[in-house]
Formats: structure tokens, sequence, C-alpha cells
């Protein structure tokens, strides 16, 4: 559409630029001039003075009228040129940006390449480490273990003659090994044994919350407490306790106790604190620890 409208824009004004009878009006507007004079008489000097000064002023409109038309026609000329002149240099600036593109490819292939050297050389050198620990492995399996020495072994002495080397048994009996080995190991276990029954044992204990609830709000809690903490056993031991408001003006008794698991357990707790049925109406565990 663009390359149309400036085919259409230069056909016009190379037809302006051809035509001249505008350029040569002048000519006939002399000769009409002396023609009208010719008939009507010669005109006053103030009138041929005006005339002519329009008549100057017209062929200088004339004259930038032209040189603008050239001025047109001159742009449209190097327009034209400059696009013949554009696409080269697209390819020219496409070229310089694949030419770069390439630059930054081989740079990150030559990283790659060198980071791929470092990564060899590290595998080697596990290799090499994995290579020695596998062989030191080999040779402390294939040596044989030390021979425990025995409590009672022989020693020899290095300043004794001839006569006592020859009073050494190096073959004795294997019966009499055995027997002081069984001996030694009877003995160790019995040591152990002393040693543990010497150590005293673990005692499991538990810290548990009771919650004692009263028959209504005229029961004597003090008295209550009273009789909770009455209830004595091998393993238990009473702590602190608080009033609990419950509803209604009613307060239950919150206590805590430390018991040994082996000797107490909350069935006996319970069993115990309701017997006192005239202030107790109930027993229940709101907490249990283990100490």
């Amino acid at each position: 559409m663009s390359s149309r409208r400036n085919s259409i824009i230069m056909s016009a004004v190379q037809c302006l630029a051809e035509e001249n009878i505008w350029f040569e009006k002048p000519h006939y507007d002399e000769a009409e001039r002396r023609f009208y004079e010719g008939a009507n008489g010669p005109c006053t000097h103030s009138q041929d003075s005006a005339t002519s000064v329009i008549l100057h002023d017209i062929v200088l409109a004339r004259q930038n009228i032209k040189n603008s038309l050239d001025g047109v026609k001159i742009a449209l000329q190097a327009k034209e040129q400059g696009k013949g002149h554009s696409r080269p240099q697209k390819r020219q600036h496409r070229n310089s940006s694949s030419a770069s593109g390439d630059q930054d490819l081989v740079a990150r292939v030559k990283s790659l390449e060198l980071e791929n050297q470092g990564m060899q050389k590290v595998v080697e050198d596990l290799r090499a480490a994995l290579l020695k620990l596998e062989s030191r492995v080999q040779v402390l399996e294939r040596s044989p273990a030390a021979p425990v020495p025995c409590a009672n072994s022989v020693k020899v002495e290095n300043g004794g003659g001839d006569e006592e080397d020859d009073d050494i048994d190096l073959f004795g009996s294997d019966e009499e090994e055995d027997a002081e080995a069984e001996k030694l190991k009877e003995e160790r276990i019995a040591a152990y044994a002393a040693k543990k029954s010497k150590k005293p044992a673990l005692i499991a204990k538990s810290s548990i919350l009771l919650d004692v609830k009263p028959w209504d709000d005229e029961t004597d809690m003090a008295k209550l407490e009273e009789c909770v903490r009455s209830v004595v056993a091998d393993g238990l031991l009473w702590g602190q306790s608080k009033l609990v408001p419950v509803g209604y003006g009613i307060k239950k008794l919150q206590i805590g106790c430390v018991v040994e698991d082996d000797k107490v357990g909350t069935d006996l707790l319970e069993e115990e604190i309701t017997k006192f049925e005239d202030y107790v109406q109930s027993v229940d565990v709101a907490a249990f620890n283990k100490i």
C-alpha cells in the first residue's frame, strides 16, 4: 500500500515538473498588457510600478513552488534509495547478532568443559581412595587374629641356661589349657554377677493427680482432705492439694501424689478413698505421668 502511494506521488511530481506553462506565464501577461495598452492607451507610472511589483512577487512565488517540488522529488528518490540499503543493514545486524550468540555459546561450552574436567578429577581421587580402602580391608581380613594370653602361662627367661630350656615342654596338654580357660571364664562370670547384684535396681515411679468430688456444697472439704491423706501405703507419698470450683457452689479436691508402680496403683487409691462414703462421691484420675 505504501509503495503504491509513493508511486502516485512520484508521478504527480513528475507531471508538475514537466509543466512549463506556469513558468512562461509572465510572457503571456506582458503580451496581454501590451495589447490592452494599445487598445486603451498608456497607463500611469504608478500603475506600472504597482503592476511590476505584483508581477515580481508572483514570479518569486512560482520559483519557490518549483524549488519545493524539486525538493520533494529529491526526498522521494532518497527514500527509495534508503529502502534499498536498509535490507543489507538488517542482514548485517542479524549476522552480528548471530555472531554474538555463537560467541556466547562457545564460552558456555568452554566453561562446561572446564567443569567436567574438575568433576573427572574429583571422581578419580575418590576412586583411588576407595581402592586404597579396599586393599587395606583385604589385608586386615587376611591377617590372623592375635592369640589371647593365658593367666597362668609359662614365662621363659632369656638369662637361663640350656638345661632350663630343655625342661620347658613346648607341646603341653590341651586339656590343661582348656581347664584353665574354663576356670578363668567362671571367675569372670562370678565377678560380673557380684557386681551386678551390688548395683541398686531402678524403681519405676509415677505422678498421679486425683479429683475427689464431694456429695454437695455442705460437705466439709477440710475433713474430706484429712480422710484422703489418711490413706497410707508403702510407696505412696501425698503432695499438694487445692479446691477447684465445679458449679452451684460445689468444689472438688484436687490432690497430687507420687507412687511406686510396683507397689501402688490407681485402683488401690480409688478403692481406699471411696471407703469414706460420708464425704466422697467419686474419684477420678486427672493426670498420670511417668517419672
